[in-house]
């Protein structure tokens, strides 16, 4: 199964690690720390458009995705795409 970040970006959920809220990682030093890390190792891939609500981990990569953790976990319980005809932040 996929999850769905946004644009066209879809991860393994076998991938996945965890999903994150972007808004915490202020109160967080040791996630703040984590993602100066990983950008310096060119990990972080920003789907985003620069508005980012969620960092996914994966196996391989961070991603910084402009869609919600809460959205994110029900794709991911759902299958991993929004259903048809529903915007993305609904589901």
């Amino acid at each position: 199964m996929f999850l769905h970040l946004g644009g066209d970006v879809s991860v393994s959920t076998k991938e996945l690690i965890a999903i994150l809220d972007m808004s915490l990682t202020a109160r967080s030093g040791a996630t703040g720390e984590y993602l100066k890390a990983i950008r310096e190792d060119g990990l972080v891939k920003d789907v985003s458009g620069g508005s980012p609500k969620s960092i996914v981990i994966t196996d391989g990569h961070v991603y910084l995705s402009a869609i919600s953790p809460l959205t994110l976990k029900r794709r991911a319980e759902c299958g991993g795409l929004p259903p048809e005809g529903m915007p993305e932040e609904e589901v």
